[in-house]
């Protein structure tokens, strides 16, 4: 093996830069490298999920090929990169696309004006995969847009303005909408003009946008092209830490070096490799890279097919066959174009350019969409070695892993054939997977059929199934079995039985979802029958009937659309000051510097001298006594510098219910045992290993809400409330009926996961804190606790939060104290970043919720009794739970007037990490099942429930079940409004049109409506301060205490302030959040931030204006700063402290009634969908939104919080599923596991419009909006069960059924019950433990 001296110099350039590293490390990737290596330090590249699956992280990579003479720009994620595999490449990272102190590029400008970012965080991701885009395509078509956008999430913005910032490149940007060629902007306009308000509708001005000039892009180094054409290329070596990379330059020695060392791994573009090595704890002494053999990248095309080197990455695999594919006559290209399909959706656009055709075909991946496809066109592999040439059939041995049939240890892949198909030869790729693009497969399948000539009768079969086991499955007897029969019904009957009992998934096999998993064999199968029957069909329709009419639509897959809408707001009054920003859309204050990257996060803060990281040991155990931690494998290694346990606390360790450290006992999977603190995460993660902790588990492990309510484990003492006399009514209904709902958890994701810089001060036990949280006061008390020290000497800093979402409200205090007690110990500064993984574990998030209802209802559909029981699940500690029971409680009627109400609500111990905060809080899950009991008397009484919700809606002024009074006219209005606008009915008489014609194709629509509460009922915590400092230059400084989080809070601030002190927004500085300038902040949270904020930075502005008038008065027409001079000579104070004393709100929870909230907001949602029957898939076809916005201090913002809260509860019903073993694990710990809506999710037309109401109470009559847009998201489910209710109809099933959420995939295919369902084989459960249960 080669020593250290033997390293090369690592040669490649970053941003223009050339980087000659000397000591590179294979084990370092470029992400790391970039933002903490010293002499680059380009920190603005983001960390968000450490697994290439999130986007966070996108650069632009650029390589010079000799043979072509061109240069190649593509994305990556930096995370998965090893800088040893970027010799001779350029990288560019958000830093040298613009900055703000040179020039901004106009993807960055368009992105900003398009209000295209929210808390900022995925931005510099998002501005990558569009600059690399137009680096190849000046002029991309949306669809284009689309692809490159598909591997970015965003929690923030639900996508529709970064969409629409990308759209602005295209050559029409122009919405074209519906194809009728108008503008959806020119709709109606007649209309939007005579109405009493006028109504607007553009929240940014395309006029303002620079253009993008295609030669203004920095030129690739000239002295890479010369390294690449250099002649006397040799191999390189670098020698790491604890491992060597070696680059051959060529063939020989490639497979010389793969003959000496056969364990080797080959890491092209490191997708399979890397996430092994982090998620695994794979090791590898020796890495050999190929990348850029010249003897791996090419594409021949003889008679009889096309043969493609191994080293193409999966985007240049596309782009070979694209161009095959127009070429060749359709016939023969079937397998090229079933392949075309699966790599659309495979991934995202940066894995697609990193991975590649020989490293996907060598991994064998169980879950691959391209190998069954590879095995059913009957490809084979060309493989070498010193030995020779060799060709292997990729089939059912070789996916299988059969040891015959694989490669030997000192083979590599060279290429792939991939033969043309024949006239009566079909080959069909299928999959379905929870997300429609950039999910692994739940089952995917490749197909091919052979027929004799001229006829129907099978000659050669073969079927290959994914994510069905631990190696792709082939149904090889299945298929033998069927050679010689008639491709007809009969056939296929027997193909599903036989291919149910050959390809077998055990009840407990890993990733659950057995039944539905077992259903989607032959689902898939059923759809390659129906497809082969239409294309024998087309051939010769006199000979083979085509399939029916009605099922023509199983066929088609849902399109991936580039989205459409309009968002509409009031326009601001003409009369009003042109210099007042209030009302404007403008701009969020932070946006360019989001999308430049130059926003500055918790980790971009430059590194303290003698910084320690921190690293968790956390519990495996769900309830077990602590019997021994041995701490001295990890104290002896390298870097290490402590481990931290709870003897180390030098205060509390249990505050207010929530332990640190866990001592003497652990109470969930994923509590915190010890930390390490070391010089490197790197060295503290692997110490963090090498903890040994022994249990003695103790019973019971509570895990479930019905094991909670077994074991009468509860958290608190029930909550109630109640209005006229139930048990009296339900005497005098005609109809009663019961049930019980099941609502699901959720994960915050927010892309910034918690980060925390704890730096002890040499004097007085000072602690100061860095960290993105919803409440600094709340770190604060926690950190003082920890540390037995008066709260004045911790000082908590909060400047921007890569998304919150209620997830930083109280976890930070937790986590901070932590880390203070680690920097307490260590007297080092403690860098304490959660790994997703790590945050997804330990920090929990949305309740999972039980509801059971009876209800009493005349024949009509009038609702005259309801009785509700929630249940949720709190985990092991209070946390957030009690007051997160309160508010469901308390909003459980929602929008409707019940007059005889009782709602109770418990909140459940459990071993699982504590529930917490989460937008709604509380409201989304509770109000599932108030939306499904609604369902359930419109089926009962065969109506509509549209029709019943428009019977029970609050008609008049009234009184909700707590005797608050309100007033219900917007709600009315956002009712009517959205039933006329979205011209509901006829677009319900015409899905009931498209269900007739369709049978395995459904389309369902549902209107919701809401009224939704702000605040707390507890009046002190809606109390709020602020500071406001005019300089002697006129410059101003705003100081608050509320929390940037992405909603644009101190953009709102500083137009309160503009308004106030009437002058410009340029004028107002917004720096950061503290507790050192405003002291007993309260959270940012529950919608009030601008609300409470506001009114303080107000109240200071008024203070400091009345101070200022005597001077104003004698120089009226003096400018502003002469007016300051004036104040200062004058010895006018120009500092002034605001204070908001909070909206009076009380509960009185003993009377049950109370005074609960400041107001409500009022809004409405109808979504269109369409689900696949067969599949579970399901697309959101249209959605409109009408939002009771009163008046709106910042549309473009206010809408960016509707839209956004929309699409997070979309997910939240829909795709995002949080799966738990019966031992408490945690299953779902990263963007792999847990899918949130990615760009292909969002409506295909997507409508919002703000109803304008009075709202006198806050400040300029707003409302707030953070929130409410969440539950609108529960349309979609119940669109979603409206379609399945159409399909269970035309079976002749049952009309009422059990609705839960999220209505995932399993759940929408095994509710459509058909001879499929039927036909799978069901397990007896008490025969085995499945790999995951529900905990609701």
């Amino acid at each position: 093996m080669p020593s250290p001296s033997n390293s090369d110099e690592l040669i490649f350039f970053v941003n223009g830069r050339k980087v000659i590293e000397k000591n590179a490390d294979p084990e370092v990737n470029l992400l790391f490298y970039v933002r903490k290596v010293h002499i680059l330090v380009f920190r603005c590249t983001k960390y968000g999920c450490g697994g290439g699956g999130c986007g966070a992280c996108t650069v632009m990579v650029s390589r010079y090929n000799p043979k072509t003479k061109k240069i190649h720009h593509y994305p990556v994620t930096a995370c998965l990169v090893p800088i040893c595999s970027l010799y001779g490449a350029a990288v560019t990272t958000v830093e040298g696309v613009g900055s703000i102190k040179t020039r901004i590029h106009p993807v960055q400008e368009r992105l900003a004006k398009c209000h295209g970012t929210q808390c900022g965080f995925c931005s510099p991701g998002m501005v990558m995969s569009i600059y690399t885009l137009l680096r190849n395509h000046p002029e991309p078509t949306p669809e284009q847009i689309m692809e490159a956008l598909g591997g970015n999430l965003c929690r923030c913005t639900g996508y529709r303005p970064i969409i629409e910032s990308g759209k602005t490149f295209c050559e029409s940007s122009v919405c074209q909408l519906k194809g009728s060629g108008k503008c959806c902007m020119d709709q109606d306009e007649q209309a939007l003009e005579n109405r009493q308000e006028k109504i607007c509708t553009k929240l940014y001005d395309e006029d303002e946008f620079q253009p993008l000039d295609p030669s203004q892009e920095p030129i690739f180094p000239p002295e890479l092209i010369r390294m690449a054409e250099d002649p006397n290329k040799r191999r390189l070596t670098f020698q790491g830490e604890r491992t060597t990379w070696i680059t051959p330059v060529t063939l020989d020695d490639l497979l010389e070096l793969k003959a000496n060392f056969p364990k080797a791994p080959l890491v092209m573009g490191n997708t399979t490799v890397g996430p092994a090595i982090k998620f695994k704890d794979e090791f590898h002494p020796i890495f050999i890279s190929p990348l850029g053999l010249p003897e791996l990248y090419f594409v021949t095309t003889t008679d009889d097919g096309v043969t493609i080197g191994a080293g193409y990455s999966l985007a240049q695999l596309n782009d070979a066959l694209q161009i095959i594919v127009s070429e060749q006559p359709k016939e023969k290209t079937k397998t090229f174009r079933a392949l075309l399909k699966q790599l659309r959706t495979l991934a995202g656009a940066q894995i697609r350019n990193m991975a590649t055709l020989g490293g996907h075909v060598a991994s064998q991946p169980h879950f691959s969409d391209l190998n069954p496809i590879l095995a059913a066109g009957n490809a084979t592999i060309n493989l070498i070695s010193k030995e020779g040439e060799r060709q292997i059939p990729l089939n059912g041995p070789f996916l299988e892993r059969a040891p015959e049939a694989n490669l030997k240890s000192e083979e590599i892949v060279l290429s792939i054939f991939i033969p043309y198909s024949t006239q009566w030869h079909f080959v069909s790729g299928l999959r379905l997977a929870q997300r429609q693009e950039n999910a692994f497969a739940i089952v995917n399948a490749g197909m091919s059929v052979k027929f004799e000539d001229n006829t129907n009768t099978v000659r050669e079969l073969q079927m290959f199934f994914g994510s069905v086991g631990p190696t792709v499955l082939s149904a090889s007897q299945t298929c033998r079995r069927l050679v010689g029969r008639q491709w007809d019904d009969e056939m296929l009957s027997d193909a599903c039985q036989w291919v149910l009992d050959e390809i077998h998934i055990p009840p407990a096999a890993e990733g659950g979802m057995v039944t539905y998993r077992r259903t989607l064999i032959i689902s898939l199968l059923f759809k390659f029958y129906l497809k082969v029957r239409q294309g024998l069909n087309k051939m010769d329709p006199q000979k083979f009937p085509d399939i029916p009419e009605k099922f023509l639509s199983a066929l088609e897959d849902f399109p991936i659309e580039t989205p459409q809408g309009i968002q509409m707001f009031q326009c601001v009054d003409p009369h009003q000051s042109p210099q007042d920003p209030v009302g404007h859309p403008v701009m969020h204050q932070s946006a360019i510097k989001h999308a430049t990257g130059e926003a500055i996060f918790c980790d971009d803060m430059p590194r303290l001298d003698q910084e320690l990281f921190l690293a968790v040991v956390t519990s495996t155990r769900a309830h077990a006594k602590i019997i021994s931690i041995d701490t001295s494998e990890a104290l002896s290694l390298p870097g290490v510098a402590d481990v931290i346990t709870a003897e180390d606390v030098p205060g509390d360790n249990n505050h207010h219910g929530e332990i640190f450290y866990a001592q003497n006992e652990v109470i969930c999977v994923g509590q915190i045992v010890c930390t390490v603190a070391a010089d490197t995460y790197a060295h503290a993660k692997e110490a963090a290993k090498k903890v040994k902790i022994t249990y003695e588990d103790i019973e019971p492990r509570i895990i479930t809400i019905e094991q909670a309510l077994e074991h009468n484990s509860f958290l608190f003492s029930e909550k109630k409330i109640e209005q006229g006399d139930v048990e009296h009514a339900f005497k005098y209904v005609d109809q009663i009926i019961e049930g019980e709902v099941h609502v699901e958890g959720q994960e915050h994701f927010y892309m910034e996961t918690q980060t925390i810089l704890a730096i002890p001060k040499a004097e007085d036990k000072e602690m100061v804190l860095h960290l993105g949280t919803q409440f600094p006061t709340h770190v604060q008390e926690y950190v003082a606790a920890a540390l037995s020290v008066p709260r004045s000497r911790i000082a908590c800093h909060m400047k921007r939060a890569g998304g919150a979402f209620g997830g930083k409200v109280t976890k930070p205090a937790l986590l901070g104290a932590i880390s203070a007690v680690a920097a307490n110990k260590t007297g080092c500064p403690i860098r304490f970043i959660l790994e997703r993984g790590d945050d997804m574990l330990i920090t929990a998030g949305r309740h999972p919720l039980l509801g059971k209802y009876k209800i009493g209802f005349m024949n009509n559909g009038v609702i005259k009794a309801v009785d509700v029981k929630y249940y949720i699940n709190g985990g092991c500690t209070p946390d957030e739970s009690e007051m997160v029971l309160e508010f469901i409680v308390l909003k459980s009627e929602n929008a409707y007037d019940i007059p005889n109400f009782r709602c109770q609500g418990r909140v459940c111990k459990t071993n699982l990490p504590s529930n917490t905060a989460f937008r709604g809080f509380g409201f989304p899950q509770a109000t599932v099942v108030v939306e499904a009991y609604i369902n359930a008397v419109a089926s009962q009484c065969n109506l509509l429930p549209e029709e019943v919700k428009e019977i029970n809606l609050y008609k008049r002024t009234s009184k909700t079940a707590y005797k608050q009074t309100f007033n219900p006219e917007p709600l009315r209005k956002c009712w009517k409004d959205c039933l006329e606008k979205s011209s509901f009915y006829a677009r319900k008489q015409a899905a009931e049109e498209f269900n007739q014609k369709n049978y395995w194709k459904k389309r369902g629509l549902s209107v919701v409506p809401m009224k939704y509460t702000i605040g707390i009922p507890i009046a002190y915590y809606s109390q709020a301060a602020a500071l406001v400092h005019i300089y002697l230059d006129g410059s101003v400084l705003l100081i608050h205490g509320g929390c940037e989080l992405g909603q644009g809070l101190n953009t709102k601030m500083i137009q309160v302030a503009s308004r106030e002190l009437n002058i410009p927004p340029s004028h107002i500085h917004l720096s950061e959040t503290s507790t050192i300038t405003v002291p007993n902040a309260v959270f940012t949270a529950g919608s009030m931030g601008t609300d409470i904020n506001g009114k303080a930075v107000q109240n200071a502005c008024q203070i400091l204006m009345a101070r200022l008038q005597p001077i104003i008065r004698k120089n009226p027409k003096g400018k502003w700063e002469e007016w300051i001079a004036q104040a200062f000579e004058e010895s006018i104070s120009l500092s002034a402290t605001g204070y908001f004393k909070g909206y009076q709100t009380n509960m009185d929870w003993e009377k049950e009634e109370g005074n609960a909230f400041p107001y409500f907001v009022y809004g409405a949602s109808c979504s269109e969908v369409e689900i696949d029957c067969l599949t579970g898939a399901h697309k959101l076809l249209r959605t409109d939104i009408f939002m009771d916005a009163a008046f709106s201090i910042n549309p473009a913002l206010d809408i960016g919080q509707v839209e956004g809260a929309f699409i997070q509860g979309m997910g939240f019903y829909t795709i995002e599923e949080l799966k738990y073993s019966p031992e408490g694990v945690l299953h779902s710990r990263g963007p792999d596991d847990y899918k949130i809506p990615t760009v292909t999710e969002i409506p295909e037309e997507f409508y919002v419009t703000f109803v304008h109401s009075q709202n006198p109470i806050a400040i300029y009559s707003s409302k707030g909006l953070g929130e409410a847009g969440m539950f609108l998201g529960s349309s979609v489910l119940f669109a979603i069960y409206d379609a399945v209710t159409a399909a269970r109809r035309e079976r002749g099933l049952s009309k009422t059924f059990a609705i839960s959420s999220p209505a995932t995939p399993e759940l929408i295919r095994m509710t459509c019950v058909d001879q499929f369902t039927d036909m799978v084989p069901r397990d007896d459960p008490s025969t085995f433990t499945p790999w995951s249960i529900r905990v609701s």
